[in-house]
């Protein structure tokens, strides 16, 4: 007899695990909080782009829609394998060994996306964001090679499409309220008043992003001002859910996916947004200037490394920032190579012949503060490193008390622009504790027998940041895990 299996949540990682319970016979219902236009969690307001260890080009051609765009065949994918991706972890966890979350991610991430292809979820290289031209050669950088079709709405898409092909069933506007259990079992969930029935529950509501006081509570009073990047219905109401059920806390609930967002961006994602432009409130080319704050300060090295290791980190860096925001400082020979978000029809900024005349215009910046800063920061600069932002170029700066280690050119040619940011957060590292079949575990180690959660509620993945790409990834390998136990209890 088949198993009835109850997804709460309709985004990546809730897909993948209707997926996995559907491939195994399992009748499968997935409640979704929102209406339909505003299904699947924070997956539509993503770039797509996912992050997952392969060899070489080899490995690619089979996962994507189109292998014989000519520019596929100009391409330098480099490789990405499992030593890499756990090492690049390891840079983010604060001396922290690797986790069984992380040591998950990284080993089944190849085998996750050719599984996702096999159910027609393709995708295509992110050439306009991930490679820069090099001797007539598409180069790729940082590890992140490859998006979903049509961005995080197009992920969505094809995975539910793959879902309703197998006779999964989706019920929106149905806010899950609480769990039914049968003694230690968790046997259904609640609806409003109704009670839905199941076999096993899967949490896939995500975290608490979207939740000022669980914010507050977790990380501080500074994340009371954070944008919120994605969908307001990421509450914490899952989390709550299991914990009243005896679920243990899990991770680093101080921690959290936060990127540089322009300054005056509506709170929340914009899903009436071409999909192609949802991304365009981000800010994320600070590695082609500097970041000042409301003292003139610069307080990140903005060159650290390859955007995809400091993005997700370096939006919490500016809510520690006085009054919450900053300035990023460019000059025209950089203008070119700024992400498209930094020419989008509602980017904020502020635009000057000289540097003299700029600084004034950044509202809320000490003057002298901003003009030392710049004044030092373009004497220390490097002139005899070649600049090039395909490699860590090490063109950097010296004498600085907090240097740019990469990347670093004079801010000196006019015209000059400044672009007011702040952080804006897109989801939580703090969680619930899954086993190895993807089921929530107690705090004296059992397992909640018949509750299971993948996705943003699931701790232990990510701890001080993450590479960009991670997210989706994780989603995605943590949603089979989850799908597969919950269809054979």
């Amino acid at each position: 007899m088949s198993k009835s299996v109850i997804v709460v949540g309709t985004g990546n990682a809730a897909l993948c695990a209707a997926i996995a319970a559907l491939e195994n016979g399992a009748k499968v219902t997935l409640l979704e909080k929102a209406d339909q236009a505003l299904a699947g969690g924070n997956t539509k307001y993503t770039a797509g782009a996912m992050r997952f260890a392969y060899d070489g080009a080899a490995d690619l051609l089979p996962l994507l829609r189109n292998p014989d765009d000519p520019r596929v065949q100009n391409a330098d994918f480099g490789s990405y394998d499992i030593e890499k991706f756990g090492g690049d972890l390891l840079g983010f966890n604060d001396g922290r060994p690797l986790s069984a979350e992380q040591e998950a991610l990284v080993n089944l991430s190849g085998e996750t996306m050719r599984w996702l292809a096999s159910h027609d979820v393709k995708f295509e290289p992110i050439f306009s964001r991930q490679s820069f031209e090099k001797d007539g050669r598409h180069v790729f950088w940082g590890g992140l090679t490859l998006a979903a079709e049509n961005e995080g709405v197009g992920l969505f898409d094809m995975e539910l499409a793959a879902v309703e092909r197998m006779g999964g069933t989706v019920r929106y506007n149905s806010t899950v309220t609480g769990l039914v259990t049968d003694e230690d079992r968790v046997i259904g969930v609640r609806v409003g008043d109704e009670v839905l029935y199941g076999d096993a529950v899967i949490l896939a509501s995500g975290g608490f992003e979207a939740n000022e006081d669980l914010r507050v509570k977790h990380m501080g009073p500074n994340w009371k001002a954070a944008k919120v990047r994605g969908t307001p219905h990421n509450t914490g109401d899952g989390l709550v859910m299991a914990m009243d059920a005896g679920a243990a806390e899990y991770g680093l609930y101080a921690g959290c996916h936060a990127t540089p967002m322009d300054l005056h961006m509506a709170d929340f994602g914009n899903l009436d947004l071409p999909a192609g432009e949802r991304k365009n409130y981000r800010k994320i080319s600070y590695f082609l200037g500097v970041m000042l704050n409301a003292e003139g300060m610069r307080f990140v090295d903005e060159g650290a490394n390859f955007r995809n290791y400091t993005y997700a980190q370096y939006g919490a860096a500016i809510l520690e920032q006085p009054g919450q925001f900053a300035w990023q400082v460019f000059d025209s020979k950089v203008f070119d190579l700024l992400y498209a978000e930094y020419r989008f029809h509602d980017a904020h900024f502020v635009e000057a012949d000289t540097l003299e005349a700029l600084v004034p215009l950044m509202i809320g910046v000490d003057h002298d503060g901003a003009t030392a800063t710049l004044a030092a920061y373009n004497d220390g600069v490097d002139a005899q490193t070649s600049f090039d932002p395909t490699v860590l170029d090490g063109k950097g700066t010296n004498g600085l008390t907090l240097p740019k280690s990469n990347w670093a050119q004079t801010i000196d040619e006019g015209p000059f622009r400044a672009f007011p940011v702040t952080g804006g957060i897109t989801f939580t590292y703090g969680g619930l504790k899954v086993d190895g079949e993807g089921s929530v575990v107690r705090k004296d180690g059992s397992k909640i027998e018949g509750l299971f959660a993948c996705g943003e509620i699931v701790g232990g993945v990510f701890f001080a940041g993450y590479p960009g790409g991670s997210g989706l990834t994780s989603g995605a390998v943590f949603g089979r895990r989850a799908g597969d136990g919950a269809s054979q209890v």
